[in-house]
């Protein structure tokens, strides 16, 4: 009887991912509202831990290695969430937005960004001792601002209303544009590691990497999203579409962004991300679907179960001397975490305060500066890195090669940028508690709330009244502003 029995069950890697991942979103969707407004914890760190747990390192449960999983296939999926959250920033960012505040967040991608790779080359190449062009190739991977990470802070929480609304509005601008303004970056560490002459560099970084990837990029995002606006608005005056196929026409217009980004050639991030601007510029397509928080619905399933993936594919075996990188160790990733915490943008952003509209006092700019998280865009990078190393192109070998003239920068790039998302994950994931039972605990004990880190005021020493908590206009969908 018991032969029969085992006969039946088929606990396959792949039979158990289905069983761990809906397990993990079910309960954090059942006390979604206890972890995210009492506990004050995001989803990401949690499913990254998921992953971790479960993952082959640990239990051993879930093992993508056995599924015979490719970079292709991290590739691609990380391109799908990251474009998908880029789209959502777009729609969700208050109508004409840019129009208003293009100011701050053109300040917070160009220097801001810029001293962040800068730095974050720097740092590498001193605790790591790499070369100053693989360095600045990681500092690429870890410039830009997750908008994964970003909407699991900024959307709307306890916490999140307690952060001036025009400070929410431009951290989710940025990170909705850094990651495709990262591709300058990252090609411009990869042309210098090819070791052309610098007219070559400067030309190819002009032409293919700004003019075609971004400029062109974001030009064909907006068309695509203006015209496909225009289209849907016309269906919906003639009765031609379904209130519901209004969410599933969101979830295939992102896509066909990245299928025609992809395609051409262009940077598929700004396409989506100017897809989704484009789409949303006058708030009509918000204001019709703003009651079904399809955005949290994306965050819940697609982000989290990547990042519980994430989580089984970290290379801990990787963060120790190997043959190949006896230069990486536990000891220097910790301590290139740290100094990439506190200096990637603290430090830019209380400098450059006065001439970044949108904040308004050094605990918004020490706000601004902190909430700067890396992760699956990072990812992304990272994977695009090594196929341009290993093949000159963006399609990535199906795994690193054992022979190449690449191979040291190849393998150094993979565990460095994954030991700092995982830190940045755990640590950004979880600064929302930090800073609220630290709010808590520091007031008198007359002036805390009742229940622990549940204060509902505004942060003290930021501008909440008087058009400086506010994204004026009103957010995107309203009435009321034409």
């Amino acid at each position: 009887m018991g032969s029969w029995f085992s006969k039946q069950l088929e606990p396959t890697s792949g039979h158990f991912t289905y069983l761990i991942l809906s397990i993990f979103l079910i309960s954090y969707a059942t006390f979604s509202e206890l972890i995210r407004n009492r506990l004050h914890f995001s989803e990401p760190p949690l499913a990254l831990l998921t992953g971790i747990i479960f993952g082959p390192n640990v239990l051993n449960v879930v093992d993508p290695e056995q599924w015979h999983w490719q970079d292709t296939v991290t590739q691609e999926a990380t391109r799908i969430i990251v474009s998908l959250q880029v789209f959502s920033v777009g729609v969700e960012l208050p109508k004409a937005y840019f129009s208003r505040h293009w100011r701050s967040v053109a300040m917070m991608l160009v220097p801001v960004m810029t001293f962040s790779w800068l730095v974050t080359a720097g740092f590498v190449y001193a605790v790591i001792g790499t070369t100053w062009a693989t360095a600045l190739i990681i500092s690429a991977c870890l410039a830009p601002t997750d908008p994964v990470l970003a909407a699991a802070v900024l959307q709307e929480s306890r916490f999140s209303a307690r952060v001036p609304r025009r400070l929410r509005h431009m951290l989710s601008a940025e990170s909705g544009c850094n990651d495709g303004t990262s591709f300058p970056f990252l090609y411009a560490g990869l042309l210098i590691y090819g070791g052309t002459s610098t007219g070559h560099i400067i030309k190819e970084w002009m032409l293919a990497t700004i003019l075609w990837q971004c400029a062109l990029g974001l030009s064909v995002g907006l068309f695509i999203g203006h015209y496909a606006n225009r289209g849907l608005r016309i269906a919906e005056r003639r009765d031609w579409i379904a209130p519901p196929a209004f969410l599933v026409f969101y979830l295939l217009l992102a896509v066909l962004s990245v299928g025609v980004g992809s395609t051409l050639g262009l940077d598929d991030f700004l396409v989506a991300f100017g897809a989704g601007t484009g789409f949303a510029w006058d708030g009509w397509f918000a204001n019709k679907t703003k009651a079904t928080h399809l955005p949290d619905v994306l965050d819940l399933l697609l982000n989290s179960s990547m990042f519980v993936y994430f989580g089984t594919i970290i290379p801990w075996n990787e963060f120790s001397p190997r043959d190949i990188t006896p230069m990486i160790t536990p000891g220097k990733l910790v301590g290139l975490l740290v100094l990439v915490l506190l200096f990637r943008r603290i430090p830019i952003v209380l400098l450059l305060k006065r001439f970044i509209p949108d904040i308004r006092t050094y605990r918004e700019a020490l706000f601004c500066g902190h909430f700067g998280p890396m992760g699956l865009g990072g990812l992304f990078l990272a994977i695009e890195a090594r196929a341009q190393l290993e093949t000159g192109e963006s399609i990535p070998l199906p795994h690193p090669p054992e022979h190449h003239p690449n191979k040291l920068a190849i393998e150094t790039v993979w565990p460095v940028v994954c030991f700092i998302l995982v830190g940045s994950t755990f640590v950004h994931g979880s600064s929302v508690a930090a800073i609220s039972l630290g709010g808590h605990f520091m007031r008198n004990k007359e002036e805390r709330a009742p229940l622990l880190a549940a204060e509902e005021e505004g942060l003290g020493d930021m501008v909440h009244e008087g058009g400086g908590g506010e994204s004026e206009p009103s957010v995107s969908g309203d009435e009321d502003v034409s």
